[in-house]
């Protein structure tokens, strides 16, 4: 029996999967988060973290190295060819051997799509667009925070919901039926006690937050409140920019071309309202058929659906 082992690895949790050479599920771990660019060790910490992963999926599974024919990892943070070697160099000296490593973006790609072909697009914690076309060719838009566009992941929307209140408040401008929910919410009484809100963006966990921000947001949105819908307008401008980048720089020889939606933003939250104009727009800047899905299955499955395709 051959084995192959499939690594998810995001900035705040990494996902190990071992399966069988049926493609049956056979042992699950999870570690902490393995990009490169969030610890102070850089690669070699984050090669330390990926490699205690790997050796503790083996042991939960009684397995050995020796018995996995095939590794392939996504990893947030691998978004040049310095650093795909970089990371290479390091697990190779740990003596991994047989496997290969990509952006985290492209294992979405294979997670969602009915074929080989197809384009990605995340929004989450941050935002990314990947694809691979018929070719095999791979390309990566976004991913570079506010240097390519961050427009439609949390962060980004809770501070155009906490400006579009700012705005409102201070300057007196567009009003918006989040200014209720956020003083409600926080039992504000006056515009300065607002204003100290700010530095929850700061605080040691900002996530509560953020969240509360998100979900005023989708509220405002779902309910008509023009300011929020013109926020909608910006995210799914920006996001229909990446996927019609995609489809008319690729080669996507199929009627259709799928596109796999991945992230909080995309499958967690009531966001039909932004995702209907992400569609529309997506479609008609690119002049093709799309079809979009929406990720239902763990990303480090699109690791095990790529190795089948072309490793074994």
């Amino acid at each position: 029996m051959k084995y192959y082992i499939g690594v998810d690895g995001g900035g705040t949790k990494t996902a190990y999967a071992l399966f069988d050479e049926n493609k049956n599920l056979v042992e699950t771990v999870k570690g902490p988060g393995s990009n490169h660019e969030n610890y102070e060790g850089g690669f070699d910490q984050a090669a330390k973290i990926i490699w205690a992963g790997i050796n503790s999926l083996l042991m939960e599974s009684g397995k050995t190295l020796d018995d996995i024919s095939f590794t392939l990892m996504g990893l947030a943070g691998i978004d040049h060819q310095f650093q795909h070697d970089e990371m290479v160099k390091r697990l190779s000296g740990f003596g991994l051997k047989n496997f290969e490593i990509y952006n985290d973006g492209f294992i979405v790609v294979k997670a969602g799509s009915t074929g080989k072909a197809a384009i990605g697009y995340n929004a989450g914690t941050g935002t990314c667009c990947n694809a691979i076309d018929d070719d095999g060719k791979m390309l990566q838009l976004a991913g570079l925070g506010e240097f390519s566009g961050d427009e439609g992941n949390g962060h980004w929307i809770a501070m155009m919901t906490y400006k579009a209140i700012y705005d409102e408040v201070y300057l007196g401008l567009q009003k918006t039926s989040m200014t209720k929910m956020f003083y409600d919410e926080y039992s504000i009484k006056t515009r300065e006690e607002f204003l100290s809100k700010v530095s929850e963006f700061e605080s040691e966990n900002p996530d509560p937050f953020i969240m509360r921000l998100i979900d005023f947001f989708f509220d405002a949105a779902n309910s008509g409140d023009e300011k929020a819908l013109s926020i909608v307008n910006e995210m799914a401008e920006r996001g229909s920019d990446y996927i019609a980048a995609h489809a008319k720089q690729l080669n996507f020889t199929s009627d259709e071309i799928e596109v796999v939606l991945s992230g909080s933003i995309h499958t967690k939250l009531p966001s039909d309202v932004y995702i209907n104009q992400l569609k529309e727009k997506s479609m008609l800047k690119s002049g093709r058929k799309m079809k979009f899905i929406k990720l239902s299955v763990p990303p480090v499955t699109g690791c095990i659906n790529w190795i089948f395709q072309q490793y074994v």
